[in-house]
């Protein structure tokens, strides 16, 4: 799987990703202050799912037809230190047989939630 790591993700988290051997690219090191439409776009033409904590990307996709990329991971977990995104994707890969490729993935801090994407082509 390939990710993209929208630009509230701290340095941290990416180099932790990286370092477990996952291919992580960062919006903050390819396009700074790219806006989310590129984002979403970018994700897409590259097969990568989206790491984010910004809630709009929900509204791009089902509300306003934005670009639909592989999976989106919306992390709604409070800070709890600069690995903490880390940690959360981590987490989710090490369950058994779950799939993100497909799906708006919500992860909370005591719960997972996920919603089925669709493209608008």
């Amino acid at each position: 799987m390939r990710f993209l790591t929208d630009e509230n993700l701290s340095a941290v988290s990416i180099m932790r990703l990286r370092e477990a051997g996952l291919h992580v690219e960062a919006v903050g090191e390819i396009s700074p202050s790219a806006p989310d439409e590129w984002v979403l776009a970018h994700a897409r033409a590259n097969g990568q799912i989206l790491i984010t904590f910004d809630r709009d990307f929900g509204e791009l996709v089902y509300r306003r037809g934005a670009a639909v990329p592989p999976g989106i991971i919306y992390l709604r977990i409070p800070p709890a230190g600069p690995d903490s995104a880390a940690r959360a994707v981590l987490d989710l890969l090490r369950i058994p047989d779950f799939v993100l490729v497909g799906w708006f993935t919500v992860v909370d801090a005591d719960k997972v939630r996920q919603r089925p994407l669709w493209s608008s082509e």
